[in-house]
């Protein structure tokens, strides 16, 4: 298959939904691809979707962290979405819901079949909390590849930036394959280019081909 080269800047907002069975009424799982991005609410997410799409307001931005509590999906094409998932982990949202965030981001990863991958964002000064591992543990069960993208790398000298990418490899060297670690910063570009490139890959599933070749077959 001949991959094509998706252009993110051309992303738009299509749904809100509160959790996935709400999802599932508009936009069934098992059809086309989603790319799902994750993170501590406070892990610059929005950010970064803002920056890869080259769109200052795709995603909403909030000097309140924990205030985006809906799964919010951004068309790509007709087969490509990417889905920007509550933040986690916040101190000051109350217990009852962040333990709905928690059973909707945990529906999400383990029962949509069109998840192609997902995008763990991490605060580069403060990598690998409980939920951030939580969350590529249970990417990595249910056989979908995770990209841990350790954002906000220009707060960090380039010394002290790389030995926290080596130690994060390190850590998530157990899931093999299954997951790839790289810098980012929104504000300065860095990284940029090879996470576009990841993400144009997870754009191009077998599953997909398998799809378009059947209804071409079929015409």
């Amino acid at each position: 298959m001949t991959e094509s080269r998706i252009d993110f800047r051309r992303a738009k907002f299509l749904i809100s939904a509160p959790d996935i069975a709400h999802l599932d009424q508009y936009l069934p799982g098992d059809v086309g691809v989603e790319i799902a991005f994750a993170g501590r609410s406070n892990a610059g997410k929005s950010s970064a979707l803002n920056a890869l799409t080259e769109q200052k307001s795709l995603a909403r931005t909030s000097k309140t962290p924990g205030r985006t509590q809906l799964i919010n999906v951004f068309e790509l094409d007709a087969q490509r979405r990417l889905v920007d998932l509550p933040g986690y982990g916040f101190a000051q949202v109350p217990l009852a819901l962040k333990n709905k965030w928690q059973q909707a981001l945990g529906e999400y990863l383990q029962k949509r079949a069109c998840l192609s991958g997902v995008v763990v964002l991490m605060d580069i000064r403060h990598p690998l909390k409980d939920l951030d591992m939580q969350m590529i543990e249970w990417a990595v069960a249910s056989e979908i590849p995770v990209l841990a993208l350790l954002t906000k790398s220009d707060k960090l000298a380039q010394s002290a930036k790389m030995k926290t990418v080596n130690e994060v490899r390190l850590a998530l060297s157990k899931f093999g394959d299954w997951v790839q670690v790289e810098p980012f910063s929104s504000l300065k570009g860095t990284g940029k280019p090879k996470v576009l490139a990841i993400l144009n890959e997870w754009c191009h599933p077998q599953w997909l081909a398998d799809e378009l070749a059947a209804v071409n077959n079929a015409e």
